[in-house]
């Protein structure tokens, strides 16, 4: 089945498809701008990483093999600053935000891209790429030994952003990386060297990149002049990706992405997220306070990417509930004794509830129509489970395997049903330590060095052993001691089952 995809570019809902006769095989070639490593991501970062997440989970569901490169600006105007700053190579400063943003991809259980491409080991092909531009009269040297792009020379931009630029004053030039919405001037391609910058010698001088150039010429030297797909956050539509553009089709005369899909902004408690404000929150923010990486995957998914989403708590208590109800379900249905047959409308349902996910999911990524007839099936599945064993319409064992093939499916793109929710904030828990930020931890949090999952699977045996002793004081004991914790124990006539809280 194709999946059908808003294209900002167009303006319409196209098709995706992998550009055809293109070596060395059929996969989907995607780019998707990643971080600036000047500091920790926040969850509206986040949410832009997870919906491209969603988007890879999906082709790759429908049988389409992808090629997905993702850049991590190393170099940039807030990266030099603050290092200069902390009196500290560039290098140095952006190493541990980088390896936090991965470990949080990790948490949040997003994909790697098959290819990963550093700014800063890719100078010599941004170099060629401005010289190429200086040949064809699209980029110019100043005084100073800056190169600038000439936008007057590209008369099609604004093509992706829709915005007219026709009055922009010719020659205008900016040299900040990140500059006012509605400004349209000659941008940096290179900077030359300042006293004190990190700067490299090369063939157009001592200096380093402007931002922009960054992008063009990595997609290009991994995907090729055109690819199939460009992916980010709706704020880079202009100016980054329109420069992106211009740059690239300046020296190809060839589209430089097919399609190019857009994420929109996260609000947070209705307003835009900001320090200021005091609703900033990183992923580490959330997991001390005792959130589940899980439902905050879950949270940020469930809104399609074309709609804005206004994260709450009681948002992500709702998703904390909902991935324990499919948690539950999948281990009960997993565990149950079912006596031999099928029931047709079980078999149907389940038929019925894989389409219209599928469907969901291909027309423009509509997760929140894929996670309805999922949680559907699993009201109906759960209530055959209850049903007596005369019951003609309750769940008998040819079930199983549909359902649990929905579920699987279901799993592939959204990927919630496997618990490792206790590893990652592990994790978030260990850096608190070695970054002295213990004070804001949530007690539930600081437990888990404690109660491991084999400390708990220990303490469940102890209790389980200690009622077959019919001594029920101390198995009293260990279920208060494991809810004091934050872990929950469920009897239930298939076994012993925990969580925690």
């Amino acid at each position: 089945m194709p999946l059908r995809l808003f294209n900002t570019l167009t303006g319409q809902i196209d098709t995706l498809v992998p550009q055809p006769g293109l070596a060395p095989g059929p996969a989907l070639r995607m780019y998707a701008c990643g971080p600036t490593v000047y500091d920790y991501g926040h969850i509206g970062n986040f949410r832009t990483f997870l919906q491209i997440d969603v988007l890879r989970r999906t082709l790759l569901l429908l049988g389409i093999p992808v090629r997905h490169v993702m850049n991590i600006t190393d170099v940039d105007d807030k990266i030099i600053h603050n290092a200069q700053a902390a009196g500290i190579s560039i290098g140095q400063y952006t190493a541990p935000f980088e390896r936090a943003f991965l470990e949080d991809l990790d948490a949040l259980r997003v994909q790697h891209p098959e290819q990963l491409a550093r700014a800063t080991e890719h100078i010599d092909r941004m170099v060629q790429l401005v010289q190429q531009l200086a040949q064809v009269g699209a980029a110019y040297q100043t005084e100073d030994g800056s190169w600038y792009f000439r936008l007057a020379s590209f008369p099609a931009y604004g093509q992706l952003s829709k915005k007219d630029f026709a009055g922009m004053e010719d020659g205008a030039r900016v040299d900040v990386d990140e500059y006012e919405k509605d400004s349209a001037r000659d941008f940096a391609l290179w900077k030359a060297a300042k006293p004190g910058e990190t700067s490299w010698d090369t063939p157009i001088g001592r200096g380093r990149p402007g931002w922009h150039i960054e992008c063009s010429a990595m997609s290009m030297e991994y995907l090729g002049d055109t690819f199939d797909l460009h992916a980010g956050g709706e704020d880079l539509i202009f100016p980054h990706h329109e420069n992106e553009i211009a740059q690239s089709e300046s020296v190809t005369h060839k589209p430089l992405a097919r399609h190019w899909m857009h994420v929109r902004f996260l609000l947070v408690d209705g307003r835009k997220m900001s320090k200021s404000e005091g609703n900033f929150y990183t992923l580490r923010d959330l997991l001390l306070k005792g959130y589940k990486a899980s439902a905050i995957r879950l949270a940020l998914i469930s809104v399609p990417y074309r709609h804005q989403h206004n994260f709450t708590f009681d948002g992500l208590v709702e998703a904390t509930a909902a991935i324990e109800r499919l948690r539950t379900f999948h281990q009960r249905l997993t565990q149950a004794t079912l006596a031999p047959g099928s029931n047709p409308d079980l078999q149907a349902a389940a038929a019925q509830a894989h389409q219209t996910y599928i469907d969901a999911l291909s027309n423009d990524l509509n997760t929140a129509e894929a996670r309805a007839p999922i949680f559907d099936l699993v009201r109906a599945a759960n209530t055959a489970l209850d049903r007596a064993n005369t019951d003609p319409a309750r769940l008998l064992a040819d079930d199983r395997a549909p359902i649990l093939a929905v579920l699987a499916a279901f799993d592939a793109v959204f990927d919630v049903l496997t618990d490792t929710d206790a590893d990652a904030t592990r994790r978030a828990l260990a850096w608190a330590r070695e970054t002295s930020r213990l004070d804001d931890v949530a007690p539930s949090v600081l437990a888990l060095d404690a109660f491991t999952d084999q400390a708990i699977d220990a303490l469940v045996a102890e209790r389980t052993q200690a009622k077959r002793q019919r001594n029920f004081a101390r198995a009293d004991q260990i279920r208060n001691q494991l809810a004091e914790n934050g872990v929950l124990i469920e009897d239930s006539k298939d076994g012993v089952r925990w969580k925690r809280k």
